[in-house]
């Protein structure tokens, strides 16, 4: 049998690219998500906050 597998806690929040305006209405939804004890909605914007592609100067 294989031994447990061992997964580490999740990282801190990515921060939102600074004026970003994408970014700024995840990290909102992001709130809302938690404030409703929604963990896996909240996750899934983390996700897209770390994944938002930024142009040169941290613009959409």
């Amino acid at each position: 049998m294989d031994p447990p597998i061992h997964l580490p806690l999740p990282g801190a929040d990515p921060k939102p690219a600074a004026g970003c305006g994408v970014c700024a209405a995840l990290e909102r939804q992001r709130s809302e998500a938690r404030r409703a004890r929604n963990y896996s909605l909240a996750t899934d914007y983390n996700v897209e906050i770390r994944n938002h592609p930024h142009a040169r100067g941290g613009r959409a």
